[in-house]
């Protein structure tokens, strides 16, 4: 079993800044990607970004320059620094994992957060 906890959402005035984290914990043999995705009231959910075990890299161009994301694959953590926020990156950002249950699992499976409200508000 896989659990994930998401933390550090909240409202703040545009141009500030807030941090998420995300943490895995549980029964697994090795954790894929971290990432967060977001949506926002009446929009899809869209990929912010991710990273991999490797340190690689995928960010959406909408946050490029303005958000940061780090892990710890020690701690099987992953950080999202947002600054300069806009009122536009109001939504529900939501971890999502992807994890080898077993050594023998031939695919990944995916495990997502319950979601932590941003609010960029002023």
């Amino acid at each position: 079993q896989v659990q994930v906890a998401e933390s550090g959402g909240g409202l703040v005035q545009p141009g500030g800044s807030l941090r998420l984290s995300c943490a895995a914990s549980g029964t697994f043999f090795s954790i894929g990607i971290m990432g967060w995705y977001r949506q926002a009231p009446g929009k899809q959910r869209e990929l912010v970004a991710q990273i991999t075990s490797a340190g690689v890299l995928d960010i959406a161009y909408f946050v490029e320059g303005r958000f940061t994301i780090s892990r710890d694959n020690a701690k099987n953590t992953v950080d999202l620094q947002m600054n300069s926020l806009k009122p536009e990156d109001t939504a529900v950002y939501t971890c999502r994992i992807t994890y080898q249950s077993q050594r023998s699992d031939r695919f990944e499976r995916e495990y997502w957060g319950q979601g932590t409200q941003v609010t960029v508000s002023s």
